[in-house]
């Protein structure tokens, strides 16, 4: 049964034992159990409220462009600016879920590729590649690189004692003093990266990810827009990797 919810992007694994455990679920009237096998025609519903499982499409994904500084929600307490424009997410069709879940997010003040599932499990499961995917970002600095600097960068060294492992990082770019270094990462978050060039000494102004394995940002998605990946696509990201190994391993 939890992992029917999860699909359905009800709620994540975890958060369904426990509203199992707690009795807020029940099955035609009966209050749910772990473990139980429920078919398409039972009756699923939470604190009473019936939850329509046909109307979620299920194992979709989807790619956002999101703006450096949108928010992917929106917050608890929002301006008067935020509330009149929803959030990234809040715009995704309805019946592709309730609840989304986004993978591996770059951090707010930046942006770039952004993927976003309501299907729990296939959550789990696109994070867990990710982490073995090499991602592609574009990273904005003030000046110009130096040599020593860009070495340090490919050595990968983070702040809590892990290596990244950097595939490539090459100058793209720029204009005025603002310059843009395209950096390959196997695995590395919009966090890490900006931290692998704020440890060189470099001003970062924005990271934006335009690759994550084979998926590139589509040059004509505007920011702000979203499609949905095809089936070949979802595929091709939650492939076996080649190898097992990590992509961020700890320093001995």
């Amino acid at each position: 049964m939890q992992k029917v919810l999860a699909r359905l992007g009800v709620a994540s694994r975890r958060e369904a034992e426990e509203w199992i455990r707690a009795g807020r679920i029940t099955v035609n009237g009966e209050v749910a159990i772990l473990g139980a096998r429920v078919g398409r025609s039972d009756h699923l519903r939470l604190d009473g409220r019936l939850i329509h499982r046909h109307e979620i499409a299920a194992g979709q994904v989807y790619l956002c462009h999101r703006s450096p500084g949108e928010n992917l929600r929106t917050p608890s307490e929002p301006t008067e600016q935020q509330a009149e424009h929803q959030a990234l997410v809040e715009r995704l069709p309805r019946r592709a879920g309730n609840r989304f879940i986004t993978i591996s997010p770059m951090p707010r003040i930046d942006g770039g590729l952004e993927l976003v599932t309501s299907d729990g499990e296939l959550a789990a499961t696109l994070q867990r590649a990710i982490h073995s995917l090499p991602s592609e970002l574009s990273v904005r600095v003030r000046g110009e690189l130096n040599e020593a600097q860009v070495s340090g960068i490919l050595e990968g060294t983070l702040d809590r004692g892990a290596r990244l492992q950097v595939e490539s990082c090459e100058a793209s770019g720029g204009e005025a003093a603002n310059r843009w270094y395209t950096i390959v990462a196997r695995g590395g978050s919009g966090k890490d990266v900006r931290q692998l060039f704020e440890r060189q000494g470099a001003l970062v102004s924005r990271v934006l990810r335009t690759r994550v394995g084979a998926l590139e940002l589509d040059r004509h998605l505007s920011r702000g827009q979203f499609r949905p990946l095809t089936k070949d696509e979802i595929a091709a990201l939650t492939a076996p990797p080649a190898n097992e190994e990590g992509s961020v391993s700890e320093r001995v």
